[in-house]
């Protein structure tokens, strides 16, 4: 008779390390500055790394094009993008499984008139993360789902969308031996349909590079962090660039680990740091037992999300 035991979603404990970056205007520097912190994250026996968002450039719009890598077709060659060999070469390097934060993406296509003739090429700009495993290789993309337009009278006006062009798709990537995560971006955070069918997916963490500011950081980045873990009953990590208040703008910080029932286990505070935690999947089987919201969803009275038409690559 087959076991109802649920196989572990996470298949053997692991430490993850975010790395809580301190960037500047010089991207060479920035990506010499993360290959150092990989490797110290990697000799403390990490794992699974996670830089921050826009880890290789200022955040912010007027930076984007002018830091943007083309990434396809990939491949992409080192002078085309250095940060995708940066990334590789690291995770290489310290046999981690690398979650590269974000970069600014330059997509460049043809465009087409009506009588067939080609126009001038078109540049779509996106904030994408690179996934790659420990031998080196590519493992996944993410694009940035939801753009960051947000206009808070007193706190902070910001229209991603001005320059960025959104991703369409949910990211879910397999770590062989240790199971399944997702990957996305800052304000995706905010989309609890995002996460949800994440988890539904199997997936044992669910990971956000992020760059939070000094309105909404010290409102909502823990509580974020602390809502995707006890909805889905699943890791959170939310890996934030260093404060820096002489740049355009002022990330949060306080990188952070938070585990299934929703407790944070470790979290940074605002200057250049690594912190890591230990995931073990007994600990997501444990609280799945003691609140068991897999076995008491209603489906008949609302639809499961993760069974609908998302469009997701794995």
């Amino acid at each position: 008779m087959a076991s109802s035991t649920p196989s572990p979603l996470l298949k053997q404990p692991v430490k993850l390390a975010c790395v809580q970056l301190a960037t500047g205007p010089d991207k060479a520097a920035n990506l010499s500055r993360a290959a150092d912190k990989v490797r110290e994250a990697a000799s403390s026996g990490a794992k699974i790394v996670v830089l921050p968002e826009c880890f290789n450039s200022p955040y912010g719009c007027a930076h984007f094009p002018q830091y943007a890598e083309p990434l396809l077709p990939s491949p992409p060659s080192p002078e085309q993008s250095p940060s995708f060999h940066a990334l590789s070469a690291m995770a290489r390097d310290n046999g981690v499984y690398l979650i590269g934060g974000s970069i600014p993406e330059l997509y460049t296509a043809p465009s087409t008139a009506a009588n067939g003739k080609e126009e001038e090429e078109t540049k779509t700009y996106f904030n994408t993360s690179l996934i790659f495993s420990p031998s080196g290789s590519l493992l996944a993309t993410h694009r940035k789902v939801h753009l960051f337009d947000i206009d808070i009278p007193g706190g902070i006006t910001f229209k991603e969308s001005d320059v960025l062009s959104p991703g369409n798709k949910l990211t879910v990537v397999d770590l062989p031996e240790y199971g399944r995560i997702s990957v996305a971006i800052c304000y995706d955070v905010r989309f609890p349909e995002l996460a949800m069918i994440a988890a539904r997916k199997g997936c044992f963490a669910l990971v956000y590079p992020g760059a939070f500011n000094l309105t909404t950081g010290p409102l909502h980045w823990r509580l974020l962090g602390q809502a995707r873990a006890v909805d889905n009953q699943v890791y959170v990590a939310l890996c934030s660039p260093a404060r820096d208040m002489s740049a355009d703008y002022h990330a949060w910080g306080h990188s952070m680990v938070v585990d299934p029932m929703a407790k944070v286990l470790v979290e940074a505070e605002e200057t250049e740091t690594i912190v890591t935690a230990d995931l073990d999947g007994d600990m997501i089987e444990a609280a799945r037992k003691g609140i068991p919201l897999r076995d008491q969803r209603r489906f008949d009275v609302y639809p499961d999300v993760s069974q609908g038409k998302a469009r997701y690559e794995e």
